[in-house]
């Protein structure tokens, strides 16, 4: 604190410039601050600068404060307003920057301190065209050729993908410096010339850890992880972010043990680097790995970020682990994690994907202010569990609330009408979508409305949408078309959906699986061998199906005919007498799901005792209290397809499935 004592008295209208100098807080400013208005000494424009520049400076930086003393000035001078123009970027309010810049043009003529803070304001906002009109501005009035300036607008190009008006200040640089160099190589990086900023870093006489750190996160971010590596390894010294740059790299490339060797090798960590090692295993679809680091992050008690929430997130929905998804629901609670942004959204998708669709919905209630996506994401939830009369209902209220929907809750309407089988409201919200919101439909859109459409059995009209796509069908749609033939056993659509199938990914196991599937129910058991000898020929395996459950923590998995897991005996008998108590209440299996030339009936049941899903079921009803919910994942997919429809299998265990909930009364998700 500052000591006033009465052998320094003030003069009732000035303030020591000495005290005003030696000032190093806040508290000290705003008792300097006060001093001033209480002697009158704040009406000197001189006290006002001094004050205006504490505020300022990066170590008080006191916008509000800065703000107000700036408003007494009567008459501003340039460095006054270079002062507030720099606070503005350091608080990150680049619009209000920009402002305040054209107030001072009214006034004075900017100088080679002005221009680079407003061109840097104008990159952070990627506002190239004011941009532009800033560096003409420095050229008219003699500045264009200063080295700030010109460094400074070589970053504002480069960030903003201008990288030929970069590239152009660059050349005309009488004298460069680092920021030039760096702003320039991370422009060409960005823009995926990464063998021109390899040139441009090689021509460098003087390098820091940026510019090495730059050309790291360049080549890894192209595919060029070996080369990121060279250099990494020829770095003097190794920050934190040339360290996530490379685990970043390797595991955009699926490398995941290499990722793993340099995070374990790293000196220190920051959340970015815990982050990069968990979005990664959730991008390639590692979720165990995923959740299995985000333990650790809690061990070593690091605060979570938002990013490193939602990657969690998006592996527990891989895994449909519910347990874990409530830890990571009682993480955010705990940490105060808002849910009005993108985590909501994250957490209403992960209950969904759960099945709890309940819990789903709790969250979107309890988001004070909506947004598109929260909306959305309770939609698409919504219609995934087959609720079209909720979705509807709330589509109307999304749009009562002024809200503007965009193509991915349109998604989530088209789904919700396939899994209810409403094909008039299908074909009514696919043309809505064009007529009243201007949306063209996506490869996405027409995916679902063939679904709709194939779901129905209307197998021609289907066909006749396909052919009327402006885009060329991929196989996923080939795919929903081959599969609704397959289901209403229309073998001539299924040939011509196979034949386009085959063309345009000839690799595709579903194709092989359904069409031969399809043959076997219309009993042309030739075209089965047919088809499996082609299988054959081309190396295409079919994958077991697999399903999952949840119990205490850990997920149990079983494929068909499974009896690796530790409770097989008791599995297999809980089965059995479950068989039984069904038999006694009139149920009879279904063996025309069968598909294998077998002519027993008994052979046929014992062929459906023993797919994944009721080995699951079997886990759940031994383990799970009575009466508690069953949820089973299966994670059987038709090339990229999730097999609820196309796996006969499927349709067995859902045939299955009704005849327990009538009897145990037990629900199986």
């Amino acid at each position: 604190m500052l000591q006033l004592t009465p052998s320094h008295p003030l003069p009732p209208q000035s303030l020591s410039f000495s005290l005003l100098q030696s000032c190093q807080t806040l508290k000290e400013a705003t008792q300097l601050h006060a001093l001033s208005l209480k002697t009158g000494a704040f009406t000197n424009p001189s006290i006002v600068s001094r004050l205006l520049s504490l505020y300022a400076h990066p170590s008080i930086n006191h916008l509000p404060y800065a703000l107000s003393v700036f408003s007494h000035l009567p008459n501003p001078n340039l460095i006054s307003f270079n002062l507030l123009l720099k606070s503005h970027l350091t608080n990150h309010r680049s619009h209000d920057a920009l402002l305040l810049f054209s107030r001072l043009l009214h006034h004075h003529a900017p100088d080679n301190f002005t221009l680079p803070s407003v061109v840097k304001a104008c990159a952070r906002l990627g506002a190239v065209a004011e941009g532009k009109q800033v560096h003409a501005l420095a050229v008219k009035i003699g500045l264009g050729l200063e080295m700030y300036v010109q460094s400074s607008l070589v970053s504002l190009y480069s960030k903003c993908g201008a990288i030929g008006c970069a590239r152009k200040v660059f050349d005309e640089m009488r004298e460069r410096d680092l920021v030039a160099w760096n702003s320039l190589i991370d422009g060409y990086a960005r823009c995926g010339r990464v063998d021109v900023a390899v040139e441009l870093f090689e021509e460098m006489e003087e390098r820091d850890e940026f510019s090495w750190t730059v050309l790291v996160d360049g080549l890894s971010k192209c595919g060029q992880v070996e080369k990121a590596r060279e250099v990494f390894e020829r770095m003097p010294s190794k920050n934190v972010v040339s360290w996530n740059a490379m685990i970043n790299g390797y595991m955009k490339g699926g490398e995941f043990e290499k990722a793993r060797d340099l995070f374990g090798r790293m000196g220190s960590r920051d959340v970015v680097s815990w982050n990069s090692m968990i979005a990664g295993y959730e991008f390639n679809g590692r979720f165990g790995e995923a959740l299995e680091l985000f333990r650790e992050v809690l061990e070593e008690d690091v605060r979570p970020s938002p990013a490193t929430l939602v990657s969690v997130l998006s592996a527990v929905s891989g895994l449909a682990a519910l347990s874990k998804g409530r830890m990571v629901h009682s993480v955010m609670v705990k940490h105060g994690f808002e849910l009005e942004g993108v985590l909501g959204t994250s957490l209403i998708d992960m209950y969904s994907k759960c099945g709890r669709i309940d819990s789903a919905m709790a969250v979107f209630e309890g988001i004070q202010r909506k947004k598109v996506g929260h909306w959305t994401a309770i939609i698409v939830g919504l219609g995934m569990h087959g609720l079209a009369d909720q979705v509807l209902q709330l589509f109307l209220e999304m749009c009562t609330n002024g809200m503007e929907p965009h193509g991915i809750t349109f998604i989530g309407i088209l789904n919700a009408c396939s899994h209810a089988g409403l094909v008039d409201l299908g074909r009514y919200y696919f043309n809505m979508m064009r007529k009243d919101y201007g949306i063209e439909p996506t490869i996405e859109h027409y995916g679902c409305f063939v679904d709709i459409l194939c779901r129905a059995g209307c197998l021609d009209e289907a066909k006749d949408a396909i052919g009327s796509m402006p885009m060329k069908p991929n196989k996923f749609i080939w795919m929903s078309l081959l599969s609704g033939a397959r289901i209403h056993k229309n073998v001539e659509i299924g040939d011509y959906a196979a034949q386009h199938l085959i063309e345009a990914s000839p690799d595709t196991i579903g194709c092989y699986v359904v069409l031969s599937n399809m043959y076997a129910a219309a009993d042309q058991w030739e075209k089965v061998s047919h088809v499996r000898e082609m299988m054959k020929k081309r190396g295409v395996r079919k994958e077991p199906g697999c399903s999952s459950i949840e119990h205490r923590g850990m997920l149990h998995e079983f494929i068909v005919g499974d009896k690796s897991h530790p409770q097989t005996k008791e599995i297999y008998s809980k089965l059995s007498e479950v068989r039984e108590k069904l038999k006694s209440a009139g149920h009879v299996p279904d063996t025309s799901q069968v598909l294998l030339c077998l002519e027993d009936e008994k052979e046929k049941e014992a062929e459906l005792e023993n797919h994944s899903e009721r080995l699951a079921i079997s886990f759940g009803l031994i383990n799970l209290e009575p009466r508690s919910p069953i949820r089973i994942i299966k994670n059987l997919r038709v090339s990229g397809f999730h097999a609820r429809d196309n796996s006969l299998e499927q349709e067995a265990a859902y045939l299955f499935v009704l005849a327990l909930f009538k009897l145990e009364k037990q629900m199986v998700i």
